[in-house]
């Protein structure tokens, strides 16, 4: 009996010294996105009059800014982060939806974000207006 309880006593406390799990569910790369997704929403001003009236207008030698549009044909919502000489934007962009935005002309920007669980990154030089389509 004694040989017993302390066999017991062993196995409890080697049971208490394995790794345990939770049943919290795990972060991953889409939940994250989709968090950022709804923080960059609730402060974002859209330039979609400014965006359209300047591609209605016809894009002129003189002006400083360009227009930037990205279709996100994907089931998933995204935040493209865009970043150029003293230039930072992070525009929401929903699944199906269009994002826009004017920046200024003659300059090499960086965009990035995740579209479901793909990365997409790239530099472009950007001289007059630019459309990109992204998808999963």
């Amino acid at each position: 009996m004694k040989r017993l309880f302390s066999c017991s006593v062993i196995l409890f406390v080697l049971n208490s010294c394995m790794p345990t799990h939770n049943n919290y569910p795990a972060t991953n790369s889409s939940s994250n996105t989709e968090k950022e997704y709804l923080e960059v929403l609730k402060t974002y001003k859209s330039e979609t009059a400014e965006v359209l009236t300047y591609l209605l207008n016809g894009e002129s030698p003189e002006e400083s800014k360009t227009a930037l549009t990205v279709e996100n044909t994907s089931r998933c919502n995204m935040v493209l982060t865009v970043t150029g000489n003293n230039y930072f934007k992070k525009i929401p962009i929903g699944k199906g939806k269009i994002g826009s935005v004017m920046l200024p002309k003659n300059q090499t920007y960086k965009l990035s974000g995740m579209v479901c669980q793909s990365s997409y990154q790239t530099s472009k030089f950007i001289s007059n207006s630019y459309s990109v389509k992204l998808s999963d």
